[in-house]
């Protein structure tokens, strides 16, 4: 890959988006982050996801200049629509991908930050959703996914002024999960990815997919779909081991089975 390099550091796949000057999200590197969750999806000594940007900005937004060179409106219908179904897989990816972000995440950069499981930030990030300062509107899910994360009043506020958030305030929102001083973002956040990627991968991957259904599906479907997936998973090898390591007060060793 040309602007994605990962490299694997206990468990975690510290996944670098480097695009000078700004890391801007042209359709090259959008296909890149498809690449990155297939290169990681069937290897087992992964089991998170950790995306950062190199440089000043975890991205800045949509390359610009490659709008100049979309000539109709049903291409940029389609454009949007590509760059969904990436995001889209990130969100529903089986293995936890968490963004650190720093400088800032604006337009399409927050937008793919949005569709991670987890944000977090440095307090001086700006995250934003500044389409409409061009005419244009978010293309890929932003009008969807923040007010979501913040409200549908805030979430307009943002939108229409143009005006982007703290990091600060995007934990105070709920758009981030926390957020460290710029010095200390990317420890702290690869100690929680390290964390988690300690867990059994068979109930890590369950749990992401009934938090899909907490978005979308109603409760009773979701506390259905809880129970049967309860099941399954108690079944598993690793659930055995959990329940084992814990009655010796040992630390398990998950094998993902």
């Amino acid at each position: 890959m040309e602007f994605i390099s990962w490299k694997n550091d206990d468990g975690v796949a510290v996944a670098t988006i480097n695009r000078p000057p700004a890391n801007a999200l042209s359709r090259s590197l959008i296909l890149e982050v498809d690449q990155l969750l297939d290169e990681v999806e069937n290897d087992d000594k992964v089991r998170v996801v950790l995306l950062h940007g190199e440089g000043r900005f975890f991205s800045a937004g949509a390359d610009i200049k490659e709008f100049t060179e979309v000539s109709s409106g049903e291409e940029f219908s389609q454009l949007s629509a590509s760059g969904q179904k990436v995001f889209e897989r990130v969100e529903t990816f089986h293995k936890p991908v968490i963004a650190a972000i720093h400088g800032a995440a604006l337009g399409g950069g927050l937008e793919l930050a949005m569709g991670c499981h987890m944000r977090f930030v440095s307090e001086n990030a700006k995250l934003g959703l500044p389409e409409l300062q061009l005419g244009l509107i978010p293309g890929f899910a932003g009008t969807q996914r923040l007010p979501r994360f913040v409200g549908v009043a805030k979430a307009a506020e943002m939108l229409l002024t143009s005006e982007p958030i703290s990091g600060k305030e995007a934990a105070q929102l709920g758009l981030a999960n926390r957020a460290y001083p710029e010095e200390d973002l990317f420890s702290e956040t690869l100690s929680i990815a390290k964390k988690i990627a300690k867990k059994s991968p068979v109930s890590v991957k369950a749990a992401i997919q009934m938090l899909q259904y907490a978005k979308h599906a109603s409760f009773y479907e979701g506390v259905n779909a809880e129970a049967e997936s309860f099941g399954t998973v108690f079944v598993s090898e690793d659930a055995k081991e959990g329940i084992q390591a814990f009655l010796e007060k040992r630390e398990a060793q998950f094998k993902g089975k």
